[in-house]
């Protein structure tokens, strides 16, 4: 029975990963906003982390955080490519790192919520803004800590007029931040609950 169980779990997450490869290959996945991207992996990898766990959220992020990278290596993000120029291993943590944490704090956030949740309907909906929400604030939070003194980011700063680095976040995800929240919120929540009444994985998950 566990074995059978096992096998469906792993069968499962590859249909995630699946999932965020094709999105990245047909450039579903992200619309360039300026110098960062509006991104829609994070519903995936929320409704993968909802229904599946806080492990597999973490594996669908760093499936993600792997494409990001390659991204940045290559130079197709300007902003993420400047950042492995100056610092591997800190753009390595950003990229990688970061969605990692994000699928698996989205998934334990999730078991914890669901058990509050008595009627298993408002958890869903939050579930699903957290991880562009999460997604925003490691992503941005580590670029102030480690890269904010840098000559990209600071030509950003002056060019936005931003006074301090939290302004600076404000003022360069914007409208772009909103967008991912709703999306993330409205069709993550909404398909995670759907499927996980559907297959009445509140009660496997649980366990």
């Amino acid at each position: 029975m566990n074995n059978s169980f096992n096998l469906r779990r792993m069968t499962e997450l590859a249909i995630f990963v699946t999932i965020i490869l094709v999105m990245k290959i047909t450039g579903l996945s992200s619309i360039p906003v300026g110098p960062l991207v509006m991104t829609f992996t994070m519903v995936p990898i929320a409704i993968g982390a909802m229904l599946l766990g806080p492990a597999e959220g973490a594996a669908l992020g760093f499936a993600y955080g792997l494409t990001s990278l390659s991204d940045a290596i290559t130079g197709t993000s300007a902003m993420t490519g400047f950042f492995f120029q100056i610092s591997p291993i800190h753009t390595i943590i950003l990229c990688v790192g970061m969605r990692t944490l994000v699928g698996f704090l989205t998934g334990y956030i999730f078991k914890v919520l669901r058990k509050i949740d008595s009627k298993k309907i408002w958890c869903y909906y939050v579930g699903g803004l957290l991880a562009p929400m999460l997604n925003t604030v490691l992503f941005m939070g580590y670029i102030v800590l480690f890269f904010y003194k840098t000559e990209f980011v600071q030509n950003l700063v002056t060019k936005l007029g931003a006074v301090n680095p939290i302004m600076f976040v404000i003022l360069l995800v914007g409208l772009q931040g909103m967008v991912e929240w709703f999306t993330g919120c409205l069709v993550g929540g909404t398909v995670a609950k759907a499927v996980a009444h559907a297959v009445k994985r509140d009660v496997e998950v649980a366990c």
